[in-house]
């Protein structure tokens, strides 16, 4: 089975480059302390690689 992460917005993206902006949006994230639930492909793995600062992940253990 794929691996899932548990994605939380943990920084604000006030004065931040607007490509990494850009990228929490494509996340999914709306407002700061938001939790998204992500399979780990090679673009989200790209995406926390990018913003990895301003969020903090966690595995997800399937049952």
């Amino acid at each position: 089975m794929a691996e899932k992460v548990k994605i939380t917005w943990v920084k604000s993206g006030i004065n931040r480059l607007h490509r990494h902006r850009r990228t929490l949006r494509a996340l999914g994230f709306t407002h700061l302390n938001q939790t998204k639930i992500h399979t780990l492909t090679p673009q989200i793995k790209g995406m926390l690689d990018q913003v990895g600062y301003l969020c903090k992940v966690e595995k997800v253990e399937e049952a």
